[in-house]
Formats: C-alpha cells, sequence, structure tokens
C-alpha cells in the first residue's frame, strides 16, 4: 500500500472526515503532520500545495488535494487503485 501523508489541524472537521475516509479504505498508517502545532510546516505544504487550506492529502507522490478531492476521487473509482499502486 501506498504511504499517505495528510496536514491537518487538530480542530478540523474535514480532517477528520478524510482519515476516517481512509481509515474505511484500510489505510491504517498514516503520516499526519500538524500545521497548527508545527507552524514551519504550513509554510513548506504551502510551498509543495500552492494552498493554505488543510486537509491536504499526498498518497505515494500524487497530490490528492483536500477532503473534497479526496472524496471525489472514492466516488470515481480511483481512490483504492492508488492506495494499492
Amino acid at each position: 500500500m501506498n504511504a499517505v501523508k495528510i496536514y491537518t489541524t487538530g480542530t478540523c472537521p474535514y480532517c477528520i472526515a478524510a482519515k476516517q475516509l481512509l481509515a474505511k479504505r484500510g489505510v491504517t498508517a498514516l503520516n499526519e503532520i500538524r500545521v497548527d502545532l508545527t507552524p514551519g510546516e504550513r509554510e513548506k505544504m504551502m510551498q509543495i500545495t500552492n494552498r493554505r487550506t488543510v486537509p491536504q492529502i499526498f498518497i505515494g507522490d500524487t497530490h490528492v488535494g483536500g477532503c473534497d478531492d479526496l472524496v471525489a476521487l472514492d466516488n470515481r473509482g480511483g481512490l483504492l487503485p492508488l492506495l494499492n499502486a
């Protein structure tokens, strides 16, 4: 299974929903980076993604985007193949 990295904050409902969907699809280990606890991580995230909002989700080397992007990917049947690539 591809590694999953997710930039989050502790109170973000979209972050929680994204993590729940990933768990539902069999992801047991997340590299979760809390940008609210380590402010420099938000700057890194913004440089990589050109986005300021969380969550920002990476599966392997692929930037999936945010929670809505993750849900859309799952709805069109692309999440599991990407996770299992």
